[in-house]
């Protein structure tokens, strides 16, 4: 892949238009979308796009040989994500990665919803919703152990994202299940370090989640998720201090 050019400042950022989003478009075209949104998104994730540094819509669409409509449609969508954030006067730059504060602070947020939501699912998910968290829980295992550059573990991160955002969906609480949502937290956690360990304890604590919220027990539910959020932290915490 062509190096990318992210430090020229490119004025034809301002006034991006957000339309698209992936919505609306012609299965061509959405795919074309996705692509473009992956592979920039890899790029962050990888640092090949440096944190904090200017994002030239120009460079990406020479490097991925696309016009810079979808360039600007997957800025957008890695705006929603805190990926990149657009500045007035600026354009787009890439966010930076979370300091150990910000790491606790996210954790300390984690804290205050999840647990909540992995109780109330405990008492009101429907049965599709378990089988769908089951079987969540039950791909992940294709996918531990691996490590590396995004591509290598993309798919054990987005099935994370999501075994956590099935579980706040199934709470009943929508406002809760959005704001679970909205913190990106893997996103911004493996964007820290991609180390996966093929004995991670992640898929044994997401067991014993799991496990509370099928037998319907919303305080084992609660604390399994409170546990599994502390550990992953001090894991976090502990990876910081070795690099």
């Amino acid at each position: 892949m062509p190096p990318h050019d992210t430090s020229a400042h490119d004025t034809s950022a301002l006034g991006a238009p957000r339309e698209g989003h992936g919505r609306d478009l012609s299965p061509a075209r959405q795919a074309l979308s996705d692509s473009v949104y992956e592979n920039i998104k890899a790029m962050v994730m990888d640092h090949e796009i440096t944190p904090g540094a200017r994002v030239s819509i120009e460079a990406l669409a020479r490097a991925l040989s696309v016009s810079p409509t979808p360039i600007r449609e997957a800025l957008a969508r890695l705006e929603s994500d805190g990926l990149v954030v657009k500045r007035p006067l600026s354009g787009y730059r890439t966010t930076e990665l979370l300091t150990r504060q910000g790491l606790e602070e996210l954790f300390e947020m984690r804290q205050l919803l999840e647990p909540r939501a992995a109780a109330l699912a405990a008492g009101n998910a429907s049965e599709a919703q378990l089988d769908g968290i089951e079987r969540i829980a039950e791909e992940m295992q294709s996918h531990s152990g691996t490590a590396g550059r995004y591509a290598a573990y993309r798919d054990f991160a987005a099935l994370d994202q999501r075994f956590h955002d099935a579980i706040a969906q199934a709470s009943g609480r929508p406002l809760l299940a959005d704001a679970v949502e909205r913190l990106h937290s893997h996103l911004h956690i493996f964007r820290l370090s991609s180390v996966l360990d093929a004995e991670d304890p992640t898929l044994a604590e997401h067991q014993r989640v799991l496990h509370a919220i099928l037998r319907r027990n919303p305080d084992r539910a609660a604390e399994a998720m409170a546990e599994h959020l502390a550990r992953s932290l001090r894991r976090q915490l502990s990876q910081d201090k070795e690099s």
